[in-house]
């Protein structure tokens, strides 16, 4: 199994819409959604996560499970509540976030310091969704350090989980190399659900070693999948030929990439404001450039622009062509072709 990773302010439902059309995904789990105190109307979850107007699935049918972020266990399960009527493939629990500001208002890794409040709220939630509606959670090695590891992992399993992924670092180790895979095999025994292990992985070798030292097949993929589109399907093609089986398919080339990068130009119209629109793109690129020598001089080409029409006319050669979804046959980004 392998899982497309939530990442706050990267991989939002335009990037997901594009990476499951390179595909190799076996489900994807939302952007956190934050529950403070209320009920939120449905109009929110749409708006944060528009695959539940398609049946919980991406345009390219992958499952996106909805993650909610929060330390309430009666305010959390109302709006898994919410979301299981709105027909969301399943619920996800964030209980990783590192983000100090999400800490701070007792949301996130900081929880994992509180394994009874854990349990709280994943038996919360798992009364009140349907049984047949998944629920799973996401957590990190431990807030400061790793003594309550097994006991968080433990409590969540023991409130009604039926799957775990790990971030393999602390709060405190942030994103910053290596991760401890070894440490998702300790959680792996000491709980009966499956675990999934997550964090730095960039390239096949990474993958397989991460597989190795964890104990496990299933992975979630994060900044590595956003970095090369078709680590997913490179990891399959091993396996594949592991079995005596033909690849299902090659990973993409860059000219096989182009039209998902209009793609998603074309997608954060719909959502984003001009003045951060640029961004975005630029944001992709720049992890792209980590797998193809091509997004190197497409990132440098538009690295000082930020005016939206100028971006455009740089990469797809067409200002403002892609302005809508509804415009997407229009756009060809025909230098890029030649890069």
């Amino acid at each position: 199994m392998i899982l497309l990773a939530p990442m706050e302010g990267l991989l939002d439902h335009s990037l997901r819409d594009v990476l499951t059309r390179v595909g190799g995904f076996d489900r994807c789990v939302s952007e956190f959604i934050r529950i403070t105190d209320q009920l939120l109307p449905p109009r929110v979850f749409t708006r944060l996560m528009p695959e539940l107007l398609n049946g919980s699935r991406t345009p390219a049918g992958v499952p996106v499970r909805a993650q909610l972020l929060g330390s309430d266990p009666a305010c959390l399960a109302d709006n898994a509540a919410q979301l299981a009527a709105l027909g969301a493939e399943g619920i996800d629990l964030n209980f990783g976030c590192p983000a100090k500001t999400v800490n701070r208002h007792r949301g996130g890794a900081v929880l994992l310091d509180e394994p009874e409040l854990l349990h709280a709220i994943v038996a919360a939630v798992r009364r009140a969704v349907p049984a047949p509606l998944p629920v799973s959670a996401k957590m990190r090695l431990g807030h400061r350090d790793e003594d309550r590891m097994l006991d968080a992992a433990r409590a969540i399993a023991a409130g009604g989980a039926g799957e775990l992924v790990v971030h393999a670092r602390t709060k405190v180790q942030g994103y910053r190399p290596p991760a401890y895979w070894d440490r998702v095999a300790g959680i792996r025994a000491a709980v009966a659900i499956p675990v999934v292990a997550n964090g730095e992985v960039w390239t096949l070798d990474d993958a397989l070693r991460a597989r190795a030292e964890s104990g496990g097949h299933a992975l979630m993929l994060g900044r590595g999948a956003v970095a090369d589109p078709g680590l997913a399907w490179a990891l399959r093609g091993h396996d594949a030929a592991a079995a005596g089986a033909p690849a299902p398919r090659p990973p993409p080339a860059w000219d096989e990439l182009l039209p998902q990068l209009a793609r998603y130009w074309a997608l954060t119209a719909a959502h984003c404001a001009p003045r951060h629109r640029a961004g975005r793109l630029k944001q992709w690129l720049n992890l792209l450039r980590r797998r193809f020598p091509q997004a190197e001089q497409a990132f440098q080409r538009i690295r000082a622009e930020h005016e939206v029409a100028r971006v455009g006319a740089l990469l797809f050669g067409n200002g403002e062509a892609a302005d809508s979804t509804a415009q997407l046959s229009q756009v060809n980004p025909q230098w890029l072709v030649g890069v």
